[in-house]
């Protein structure tokens, strides 16, 4: 039975994936087939001035016809669909990078507020200033890898910190890390593969400290990555410190995957390079640079507060642009 639902599952989700494409080839064929009445039209003296109305519309909407049909015919990336794993650590430029790191995950937070997503936090390590050490979220909800995937990268703040009484400029950054939810079918890990520790949780201001004994931490010994999870259950802890490792081995593949293809696609958008340094956020300003596009908005204080979908669906086209070009190209 379990095997009955998961192929019905399967066909449902690749109905799911096709029935845009059909859509855009019925629509694209309705639109020739018209272009075609009307020009048939013309020779019907009674229906002349009709079909001469009508003929430079439909030509009109044939070159957006055929863009929306590349697009549909496009190859989807599979992870689209997926919840991410997000990941914030700050970068050079001390407390106020810190302060910087806490600013992007409220920023985010509410972006996934605003398109009704879930944003837990698995693991937070807060300064005594407020600012972030690390965290790590959770986010659900439709197509959310699709929409986060181009936030990988270096983001770079210009402002005066707070703990500046000289009124200078300063120049920090911090590192976000977008991956999408592995699947236990994506990976598969060998029990020797891995040390469990279990510890005390501590550090300064963590949101979990004062609330649980334990902490869990996974080690994965081939490659060295190391997973910790502080929630109130232990036992809760081991299953996310597990997902986060299997998201984090899942997103290492995919990046060697990315890696052979990047010769094909060296300029392309979202290839993943979490070094790149991808937007400056310039508080004098109120400016924000998405240096990938070329992307300048002055809106910076509506941006900080979750409003990112013009950047997002930019950063969205461009990528689109690039892979249209590789496909006819």
């Amino acid at each position: 039975m379990a095997e009955g639902s998961g192929d019905i599952a399967a066909l449902a989700k690749e109905y799911s994936d096709l029935k845009p494409v059909v859509e855009q080839v019925l629509a694209y064929q309705r639109l020739l087939s018209d272009i075609e009445d009307a020009e048939e039209m013309l020779s019907d003296p009674d229906m002349k001035d009709l079909a001469e109305e009508e003929l430079p519309e439909l030509r009109a909407a044939l070159p957006e016809a055929e863009h929306a049909l590349q697009l549909s015919l496009l190859p989807k990336d599979a992870a689209d669909a997926r919840p991410a794993i997000l990941e914030i650590r700050p970068g050079t430029g001390g407390d106020e990078a810190a302060l910087f790191a806490g600013d992007l995950l409220r920023m985010y937070q509410r972006y996934a507020e605003n398109r009704g997503w879930k944003l837990d936090i698995l693991e937070e390590n807060a300064t005594e200033l407020g600012g972030i050490k690390e965290v790590v979220a959770h986010i659900k909800g439709e197509n959310v890898f699709a929409r986060m995937k181009y936030e990988s990268g270096v983001h770079r703040v210009q402002r005066v910190p707070t703990t500046e009484s000289g009124g200078r400029i300063h120049t920090s950054a911090a590192t976000v890390a977008v991956l999408p939810e592995a699947e236990d079918v994506d990976v598969k890990i060998d029990a020797g593969d891995i040390r469990i520790d279990t510890m005390r949780a501590s550090g300064s201001g963590g949101q979990h400290v004062n609330t649980t004994d334990s902490a869990v931490r996974i080690t994965h010994l081939p490659t060295g990555i190391i997973v910790v999870s502080s929630e109130k259950s232990q036992h809760r802890n081991r299953e996310i410190a597990m997902q986060v490792l299997k998201t984090r081995l899942f997103d290492l593949e995919r990046q060697r995957i990315d890696d052979e293809r990047a010769a094909d696609r060296a300029g392309q958008v979202g290839s993943g390079d979490r070094s790149e340094r991808i937007r400056t956020y310039n508080f004098p300003q109120g400016r924000m640079s998405d240096h990938r596009i070329n992307l300048t908005l002055y809106k910076l204080d509506q941006i900080m507060q979750g409003d990112l979908d013009e950047i997002i669906d930019a950063l969205t086209a461009d990528a689109q642009a690039t892979a249209l070009a590789e496909m006819n190209g």
